[in-house]
């Protein structure tokens, strides 16, 4: 006879066998896109998308606005905020930055209020909801701005911006400093800025207020002359960071120390395949959710790059160069799951779904294309009852 223990052993691999069965629960969620503004576009488009079945619904306007190229959404859900690189605010030429609210059942936008973004030109933001601050970098300006973000979701002036400085080797592209990214670290102590410009990854401590960005001890952590660092995305062990080098087309594996906020080069390499000699740049990095996986896209061979990363020292191996089955993508996104990715091809009007591997990190196109004007940003979130 079986004793209670084997009963409960039998019972327990019983349950885990039939939950094992049941089909993979799907979510819905909307994805927005940020578009550049024109003849085609209009302002920020939305989808819905199933992550069980990876269907992407046809794109809707979702609000008028003028070249949201990059977008952020509240842990909330409840309100969107958009980068307006082709605005201008008053006689200061700086660019702004708007927030939205989110309809909860159709996912449209309402304009709640719009404010300058520290600089000219801001072409990406982070929000930092623990000390109720935005961040913005200023490719124009060459600068970073911090701005409060009110109870209610709405936007206050810059309460900080710090200036960029200097320039490097590349006369058209690196005359001047070009803040291309804002991302906060893992644990959050840290702000790091790609300057293309500088060829400097910038570090900046965090605090309230006035204080709100103060530079590390040391300040940067530099890449390869002309190499110009655009984006950049952390492990999840929060040990390394890949920073994606526009000029040159590689990625740089950086250690990193929580602790101090400094970065340390260990590993480059290139995003292209061996013998491509063509006209190109990178545009966008992510690391999968699972740490395996970093993907890296390429405007001109238009293709996305897919590494194996190792868990113990952060290093890349290359596992393939997938065509984005489209022109210029200037960006992509994984879904929450991991399970697809969306490349957004600027130059073709598309986003194109991609099915990921789960053991290679490989990707399949599934046959999905939904035409979308000049995207080039795209944001899940997930669909409100």
């Amino acid at each position: 006879m079986f004793s209670e223990r084997m009963k409960q052993t039998v019972a327990i691999a019983g349950c885990l066998l039939a939950l094992s069965l049941l089909p993979i629960s799907g979510r819905e969620y909307f994805v927005y896109f940020g578009t550049y503004t024109g003849a085609k576009s209009k302002g920020i488009y939305v989808s819905r998308f199933d992550d069980k079945s990876g269907k992407l619904s046809a794109a809707e306007l979702a609000v008028e606005t003028k070249s949201p190229s990059f977008l952020a959404l509240h842990p909330k859900g409840r309100v969107l905020y958009a980068v307006g690189e082709a605005t201008t605010v008053g006689e200061t030429r700086q660019g702004a930055v708007t927030a939205f609210s989110v309809e909860a059942r159709t996912g449209r936008l309402t304009s709640l209020n719009s404010q300058p973004s520290g600089g000219a030109g801001p072409c990406h933001l982070t929000l930092d909801v623990n000390r109720g601050l935005l961040f913005t970098a200023n490719y124009g300006g060459g600068s970073v701005g911090a701005l409060p973000i009110r109870a209610d979701g709405t936007l206050g002036a810059p309460i900080n911006v710090s200036q960029h400085a200097g320039a490097s080797v590349n006369p058209r592209r690196q005359e001047g400093p070009h803040a291309h990214c804002v991302n906060l670290d893992p644990g959050k102590k840290f702000l790091l800025v790609c300057d293309l410009g500088l060829d400097k990854v910038m570090v900046y401590r965090l605090g309230d207020g006035k204080e709100a960005l103060t530079p590390n001890n040391p300040p940067f952590a530099t890449v390869a002359p002309g190499a110009g660092p655009r984006h950049l995305a952390f492990q999840p062990n929060g040990k390394f960071v890949h920073v994606l080098n526009e000029l040159n087309s590689t990625i740089s594996t950086c250690a990193y120390d929580q602790r101090r906020g400094t970065l340390q080069e260990g590993q480059t390499v290139s995003t292209l395949p061996a013998g491509f000699s063509g006209s190109t740049s990178c545009a966008e990095i992510e690391v999968h959710p699972s740490g395996k996986f970093v993907y890296a896209s390429n405007r001109g061979h238009d293709s996305i790059a897919v590494f194996a990363a190792a868990k113990r020292t952060g290093l890349l191996s290359p596992v393939e160069h997938e065509p984005t089955q489209g022109k210029t993508p200037r960006h992509f996104t994984l879904d929450p799951t991991g399970r697809w990715l969306l490349a957004e091809n600027q130059g073709s009007d598309s986003v194109v779904v991609f099915r990921v591997n789960a053991k290679t990190g490989a990707l399949e196109a599934t046959g999905q294309t939904v035409e979308v004007p000049s995207p080039v940003c795209a944001l899940f979130v997930a669909a409100m009852e």
